[in-house]
């Protein structure tokens, strides 16, 4: 059912504050770019008759949700403008560049390479091959290390786990990056789950949750994605099951921008059943129901919020955890890292992928830190790209204290 509040009707209480400009990562890095509000409110509310108008910076929001963040009236500027973006290009498919495919189905292209034998290896010498050669740069990617795949996906992992059994259950969303990319940090979220006495449960019914699908503007792909992990989730939450996600794109796409895109009230139910994985812990320890560590390290740590994180309105609950366990850690408060998802690995977008996170990796460079802590798979790459500096999941280094006390 169609809800009465659509968020693609909040175009309306756009106020023209300037607001969002003000706080647009990408505005300040690309002079080119004339800013959220007169891209997505204001290009909603002309219905343009022509599918050939529309505003031409349309394709430069990187979806970081920072305008969304500062909006005083509540629009949702960042979902418009992805709404403006598939509206535009499913009249114009020429229009899509020849790296849209490949970055915005990349699940498809993992799945296909984990049935292949030694599939995952040849893709990645591929890649390097591609990189060393200017390759991947003919192909519209970004002068920077393309995610290599693992050698053992996160699901193959997840079966060979030994969990003691529990009454306690909760169901984890992996995401893609986590499943075939980082397939540890899916593993140090089982050891963590399980010192505070819970059951992790896959269900492989669970597609991508459709981010980079949005962002490419594939936007009827991203809305069968959602009903399908929509109706996984309402199943589970009729069995008081929790779904919990260790990526910060991906809990938000669960918890909010399904609702706002496709504006379906299973869509907004559903989200009550998902929590990001350091927002469920940190409830765990407010009722005093998770296992108290100590983590002491004479190395110094700094913590970057991702946007999708602080658009979720749960504040820093794996700072503030981390704090709590004694871990020497800071808070780089630096804002968006650039890389936004896929927008940095697009070739057009790197410099201003790079220009958005020079903040960032200034405040990281000046103090010499010994790792970065950050809770999106993304981030870790660009901090990583544009630093010397290691990037770590903050459940690894719970999971690593647990393991130790």
């Amino acid at each position: 059912m169609e809800l009465e509040e659509r968020a693609r009707d909040s175009a309306d209480n756009c106020i023209a504050c300037t607001s969002c400009i003000a706080a647009c990562p990408v505005t300040a890095a690309n002079p080119e770019y004339k800013g959220p509000k007169l891209v997505g409110p204001a290009h909603s509310r002309m219905h343009f008759s022509d599918p050939s108008d529309y505003e031409d910076t349309l394709m430069l929001c990187s979806n970081c949700k920072n305008c969304d963040i500062t909006c005083p009236n509540g629009v949702s500027v960042s979902t418009l403008n992805m709404l403006e973006r598939a509206k535009y290009l499913q009249a114009h498919p020429e229009a899509h560049k020849p790296e849209d495919e490949m970055l915005s189905h990349g699940f498809k292209m993992a799945n296909m390479l984990n049935s292949i034998p030694f599939g995952k290896q040849l893709a990645n010498l591929g890649m390097s091959i591609g990189e060393a050669t200017g390759m991947m740069g003919i192909m519209g990617m970004a002068p920077r290390k393309t995610p290599r795949y693992a050698s053992t996906y996160f699901r193959d992992m997840f079966k060979k786990i030994k969990q003691p059994s529990s009454d306690k259950k909760v169901l984890f969303f992996p995401g893609c990056y986590i499943d075939t990319n980082d397939p540890e940090v899916g593993v140090a979220f089982v050891k963590v789950m399980n010192e505070n006495g819970y059951e992790v449960l896959m269900d492989d019914r669970f597609v991508c949750c459709g981010s980079p699908l949005v962002v490419g503007g594939y936007l009827d792909e991203a809305r069968n994605h959602a009903d399908t992990n929509v109706a996984v989730i309402q199943e589970y939450a009729r069995k008081n099951i929790p779904v919990i996600a260790c990526c910060t794109s991906c809990s938000l796409m669960l918890k909010t921008e399904y609702t706002e895109l496709f504006a379906q009230s299973e869509m907004k139910e559903a989200a009550k059943n998902v929590w990001d994985a350091f927002e469920f812990l940190a409830r765990l320890d407010y009722e005093g129901k998770l296992k108290k560590v100590s983590i002491k390290s004479d190395h110094k740590f700094i913590y970057h919020a991702p946007c999708h994180l602080r658009a979720q309105g749960i504040g820093l609950p794996a700072l503030d955890l981390l704090e709590k366990a004694g871990l020497n850690i800071v808070n780089a408060d630096a804002g968006c890292c650039g890389i936004s998802g896929s927008y940095g690995f697009h070739k057009d977008n790197y410099e201003t992928s790079m220009k958005v996170g020079q903040k960032l990796f200034d405040a990281i460079n000046g103090d010499n830190y010994h790792k970065v802590v950050c809770d999106c798979g993304t981030c870790r790459m660009q901090i990583e790209h544009g630093t010397d500096t290691k990037a770590i999941h903050p459940i690894r280094i719970l999971a690593k204290a647990y393991k130790k006390s």
